[in-house]
């Protein structure tokens, strides 16, 4: 870079920080040389990249159920993790390049990935006045910890041995070395909320974030306004965020075309082109993790039996899911959670429709009764579609499918986890081991498809545990490697599509050219990363 450079470059930063006006930075690049139309546009698009205080964001967003919780234990759904970002913090954050960088901890070590030592920011508020301890970390991890735990995250944490504080730092014992886990302190669930006598009150709603619960109405919607001693300066812009449960896909489109909020996550493929040529909206689209799967549990019959699983997979017209279903705003899945974005994604054959090798599956199953497929769009947009075309496929295969159309409301803690065989998705993790300890280990509350007892199942889970505590990222690729093909082999999870993430955002809202991709709307981040154009 020469001096010029460098010189404009200067300049650039000071009118982003205010430093210099836009007169100012102006003149200054015309005087380099710099074409007035050119310098005109520059400082334009310094103003629009500097993000502004105030106004109020309101996100309508395709998940929530009046059955819903302020306790991070229960939240599920893209509604529950933007409204958990914005209330609280976690030790960690995954920023918008899917990199771990810290947030309450300002720093963290380990030279065994055995013992883990977190050193907290000093100074750093909760909404009710206290000051983030040590005790607050340990209380809010322990939430979801022990035998009885129904949390989320009981996967995650069940690898914890032991918490202490030491000073104003946290150290984690684990049972076994773990290479990733900080990452999986990044977790929604794992918010670090304000403790009294060694116990957090998970319902309050009291958090360190950027934001203050104002009004909670589960299902419904969640009211928040800035705080204004949030420890990050630079973030959590709008006075106010108003996050809105908006399941019906129609009632969302139409929501952000009328103008009613002002960004919407999920938006159905099949208006993308519609909403994309509305001047007032943009549609940002990114490539991720996000997949659409119909699990299918290995605690109710049929669906024990190994033939009957390998039948329906090999039923379905992954291609023509994508097509008609993702308007080819996707990629095809093959029944294995981890996509090409994971470090260690195992390259399998691709499963393809086969309805001769799926009839022999499934005569040698011994059923011969009718399957019943529950969907609802509350799982994705167009799930009930591609329910049908699943059960259409099957058919021809002479396998014998019901799809139930379920309620949208309550879909996920009346259906989904419940029913043998259903619509689910899955945004998807940064790393194998947050994965599959969300969704897959015997030892999760999440793990939809009850696949725990099975030969390759119990070989799944120690194959998890010791890619865990392998240091040695050769070694640790092929133990990946084994547990994808125990899931894509004898799993219950049909996984037959690997979405984008689209949502259409109203051109009164800004934010930065890095949009994160681990979550929808800026990695569950808008509230924090966002501000008003």
């Amino acid at each position: 870079m020469n001096l010029k450079e460098k010189f404009l470059k200067r300049k650039e930063a000071q009118l982003a920080a205010g430093m210099i006006s836009r007169r100012s930075f102006i003149t200054s690049a015309i005087a380099t040389g710099v074409a007035i139309p050119a310098a005109l546009g520059w400082a334009d698009a310094v103003a629009a990249a500097t993000p502004t205080k105030g106004g109020l964001l309101r996100l309508g967003v395709g998940s929530g159920s009046t059955t819903d919780s302020l306790d991070p234990a229960t939240y599920e759904g893209t509604v529950n993790t933007v409204l958990a970002y914005s209330y609280a913090n976690n030790l960690v954050e995954v920023d918008h390049e899917g990199k771990l960088t810290p947030e309450l901890a300002e720093s963290y070590e380990s030279s065994d990935a055995i013992t883990w030592v977190f050193h907290l920011r000093s100074g750093v508020e909760f909404h009710n006045g206290k000051t983030l301890a040590p005790e607050d970390v340990i209380a809010s991890i322990n939430h979801h910890r022990g035998e009885d735990s129904k949390s989320a995250a009981s996967g995650l944490v069940k690898q914890i041995k032991d918490m202490r504080a030491d000073g104003n730092s946290v150290v984690f014992e684990l049972e076994a070395a773990n290479a990733d886990f900080p990452y999986a302190l990044s977790d929604y669930h794992l918010l670090i909320l304000p403790s009294d006598g060694g116990k957090i009150d998970p319902t309050a709603g009291i958090g360190t974030g950027g934001y203050v619960i104002e009004n909670y109405e589960p299902g419904v919607r969640a009211e928040t306004s800035r705080f204004a001693n949030y420890f990050k300066e630079d973030r959590a812009h709008f006075d106010q965020v108003e996050l809105i449960s908006i399941v019906d896909a129609t009632a969302r489109q139409n929501a952000i075309m009328n103008g009613n909020v002002d960004a919407v996550d999920r938006v159905d493929p099949k208006t993308v082109a519609l909403m994309g040529r509305v001047p007032t909206l943009d549609i940002l689209e990114r490539t991720s993790t996000l997949h659409y799967s119909f699990p299918m549990r290995l605690d109710a019959a049929p669906f024990d039996n190994y033939d009957l699983r390998m039948a329906v997979k090999l039923s379905v017209k992954r291609q023509e899911l994508v097509d008609k279903i993702l308007l080819g705003h996707g990629s095809l899945g093959n029944d294995n959670p981890i996509s090409t974005a994971n470090q260690f994604h195992a390259d399998l054959p691709q499963r393809e429709f086969d309805p001769e090798k799926a009839a022999e599956h499934f005569a040698k199953s011994g059923f011969s009764g009718t399957l019943q497929l529950s969907a609802s769009d509350a799982a994705f947009a167009g799930a009930v579609d591609a329910a049908q075309l699943i059960a259409a496929s099957a058919a021809e295969a002479g396998i014998d499918i019901e799809v139930v159309r379920e309620p949208n409301d309550g879909y996920w803690s009346n259906v989904w986890n419940k029913k043998p065989f259903c619509a689910s998705y899955w945004s998807g993790r940064p790393t194998e081991d947050w994965m599959f300890s969300s969704a897959y280990t015997a030892d999760n509350e999440w793990n939809e498809t009850a696949w725990r007892t099975t030969e390759s199942a119990t070989r799944f889970n120690e194959v998890v545990v010791e890619a865990r505590a392998e240091l040695d990222q050769d070694k640790r690729r092929v133990l990946y490697e084994e547990a994808q093909v125990l899931v894509n082999d004898d799993g219950g999870a049909l996984i037959p599509m690997f979405a984008n993430h689209i949502m259409a955002v109203s051109k009164g809202v800004a934010h930065s050219e890095d949009v994160a991709a681990n979550w929808e709307l800026d990695g569950a981040k808008a509230p924090e990363r966002w501000w008003k154009a």
